[in-house]
């Protein structure tokens, strides 16, 4: 079986179609999705896309499209950073209750059992929390606990947006990366998962692409086009910004 996990798409879906292009020519078995479709500039047509696929695709939901359903059912918008609410108010918004119904239906966590990719957990931040951050600099001591009681040797996660393959105890934990947000050089970045595990960037034309958000109602369209599009923050200063966030 080969499957490859998409991350943190948030309504990019420019560089949603073209890791789909790469995604159908390496020939994938399944496809998951590890939350974050939402917020984004393009919500409704990133869900189209998806619902398009002519294969299997397995969904989980990540924090953003938890906390644009929970907007939209009538939440309180101050449990929101106020940097975010505008956005994920415009994406609330835009669902139709379709789209609200597919969404909340996505579970936490995904788990696959396969002979030949094994068992894999697939979750979006941590196997017990979809907002808990961590890095590839996270020491060791502060994860095992949570990933050595998730049974599963292989965890593939997402949340912060920066690709990483590293051990925590006995367990193999792999961040895809985000397909819509990278922190560092520009792309799509996603995951390719056979026997093995293998990280991807995929690139895709960031001109035309920011052209298209910038034409959106997105209420952040232009810092969108211009910050994770074109000239995505450098992953040194994510990785700084989050040594303060990640958990003690």
């Amino acid at each position: 079986m080969r499957i490859a996990a998409l991350y943190d798409i948030h309504g990019n879906l420019p560089a949603l179609e073209a890791v789909l292009d790469e995604v159908h020519a390496v020939g994938v078995d399944e496809i998951v999705i590890g939350g974050d479709v939402l917020p984004g500039p393009m919500p409704r047509e990133t869900l189209a896309a998806l619902r398009s696929l002519a294969v299997p695709v397995r969904y989980l939901r990540g924090n953003g499209d938890r906390e644009v359903l929970e907007l939209r059912a009538g939440g309180d918008a101050a449990a929101v950073p106020a940097a975010f609410r505008d956005v994920i108010r415009w994406n609330a918004g835009q669902l139709t209750t379709e789209d609200a119904e597919t969404v909340a239906d996505w579970p936490a966590v995904v788990e696959v059992h396969d002979n030949a990719v094994g068992h894999v957990l697939f979750c979006h931040a941590t196997p017990r929390s979809d907002t808990e951050i961590f890095t590839r600099l996270t020491p060791e001591e502060r994860l095992r606990a949570i990933f050595d009681d998730g049974g599963a040797p292989l965890v593939i996660c997402g949340h912060t947006h920066m690709p990483f393959d590293r051990t925590v105890g006995r367990t193999r934990v792999v961040n895809a990366g985000s397909v819509g947000m990278p922190f560092g050089e520009p792309g799509a970045y996603w995951l390719l998962l056979t026997p093995d595990v293998e990280l991807r960037r995929t690139s895709y034309d960031l001109t035309a692409a920011a052209a298209r958000i910038r034409r959106t109602a997105y209420p952040q369209a232009e810092d969108f086009a211009a910050r994770n599009v074109l000239q995505p923050p450098s992953e040194h200063d994510i990785l700084r910004m989050f040594a303060t966030a990640e958990l003690r």
